[in-house]
């Protein structure tokens, strides 16, 4: 397992068997002095405006972040950008006039600078915010599907592939996304994608046992369908995929909304014990508990009842026998909280997944952090089997809504994959 802190070592170039040659960041290279030349990032991006996740992220390889007590300056240097969409408040222009890059009209043009063949060393593509329809399940159907196939053709076409990371959820169909692992394991290139959460900072520090049994979990979240219960999500997955046996897939979910969400926990079908756990880690409780700092006042005065005026649930049925829900919450808090009751013993932990505030959201810092440990050794940090996955639950869960709140069976998600025992969340 490459550790964050030691993530300046090397990686060797390989030719792969789909006869393409995975480029090598670190060796090889023209050097300047006793330094390394800078790594040559493209980004690929819906927009580019104040606090978009292209502003957050593009940001961090432009000027540095902190990161462990310091501020810490990539040794990568933008050299392209490509931008879908520029309306107002765009600050594309801004940045490639001060950095000194090129912004292209195409994403081919981005990836080769303008020339005949490819002239990066990585590619950040980020697909989140700007102008885009929805379709009948409420998903926004950004373009990251397309990014990645545009990105693709220019590997294949110029026969050399280098490390890709996409933001967020990969797709807003399994089947695409499911499409897009499969040419990064074809194609052989370094891919990671998904959500900061589970690289964030927690209060209290704590991580699940590796290999140890799970008997139930559940999430705490807040804010809108497609973009924040996929935060939701990949943040619970990040803590039950350390158990035992690994990650199986999924066999049924099952999204509901409204009273029936009340009603379900009272029948037992998810658990008030550890959402009063979870909502005990809570830095930002609505209602009651503002004045008298006591969230169990929440359950137990039927505050929660009145404070959340649609609450949903996501339960999900793993094929290891697990079953988790995942809540969200909006109007009783304002973060993400999570409670896992584990086995053999029997005892429950409880953490916050804590977000630095606007503007500074240090949280984007530490995914691009690991983002950046990827594109210098050429290894993914977080499997992209796990944003793979929690892809096609929220999908169905979303199919579940639309069909009647019914439980849905979900034979496709039979997604595979171990977690290293080393954890990725921040800790300093």
């Amino acid at each position: 397992m490459i550790s964050r802190r030691n993530f300046l070592g090397t990686a060797g170039a390989a030719t792969l068997g789909s006869n393409l040659v995975l480029s090598n960041p670190a060796g090889g290279q023209e050097r300047r002095g006793d330094q390394e030349r800078p790594l040559r990032l493209a980004i690929v991006t819906t927009v580019w405006r104040y606090l978009s996740h292209a502003q957050h992220m593009g940001d961090r390889f432009l000027v540095g972040y902190p990161h462990e007590g310091r501020w810490h300056r990539p040794n990568v240097e933008v050299v392209s950008l490509f931008v879908d969409q520029k309306g107002e408040g765009d600050q594309s222009k801004e940045r490639a006039e001060t950095h000194g890059f090129q912004i292209y009209p195409t994403v081919a043009e981005a990836l080769r600078q303008g020339g005949d063949s490819l002239a990066v060393d990585a590619v950040l593509l980020i697909g989140e915010h700007g102008d885009y329809p929805r379709n009948d399940k409420g998903q926004i159907l950004y373009p990251r599907y397309a990014f990645f196939k545009e990105v693709v053709e220019v590997f294949k076409e110029d026969g050399r592939a280098v490390p890709v990371f996409n933001d967020k959820h990969l797709s807003f169909r399994f089947d695409h996304a499911q499409e897009m692992v499969k040419l990064s394991e074809q194609l052989g290139f370094p891919f990671m994608a998904g959500s900061s959460l589970p690289v964030t900072f927690r209060l209290p520090s704590v991580e699940l046992p590796y290999e140890r049994p799970i008997r139930d979990a559940l999430m705490v979240g807040v804010g809108s369908s497609d973009p924040m219960d996929f935060h939701a999500l990949e943040a619970l997955h990040s803590l039950i995929d350390r158990r035992q046996g690994g990650e199986t897939g999924v066999e049924a979910v099952q999204m509901i909304e409204g009273d029936a969400v009340w009603r379900a926990g009272d029948k037992g079908a998810w658990s008030w014990e550890l959402l009063e756990a979870a909502l005990s880690r809570s830095n930002q409780l609505q209602g009651i508990s503002r004045t008298e700092a006591k969230p169990q006042d929440l359950i137990r005065n039927g505050q929660l009842q009145a404070l959340v005026k649609n609450p949903a649930a996501y339960t999900v049925w793993f094929r290891d026998g697990l079953k988790t829900t995942m809540l969200m919450l909006n109007g009783a808090v304002g973060d993400f909280t999570c409670a896992v009751r584990l086995r053999d013993p029997d005892e429950i932990l409880s953490t916050l997944f804590y977000l630095p505030p606007t503007p500074n959201v240090t949280y984007s810092a530490e995914l691009m952090n690991r983002v950046e440990i990827m594109f210098r050794t050429g290894a993914a940090v977080t499997p992209v089997k796990r944003t793979l996955l929690v892809s096609g639950v929220l999908e169905s869960c979303l199919e579940s809504r639309m069909g009647g709140q019914r439980k849905l069976a979900t034979p496709h998600l039979g997604v595979k994959y171990r977690v290293p025992e080393e954890s990725q969340f921040a800790t300093t």
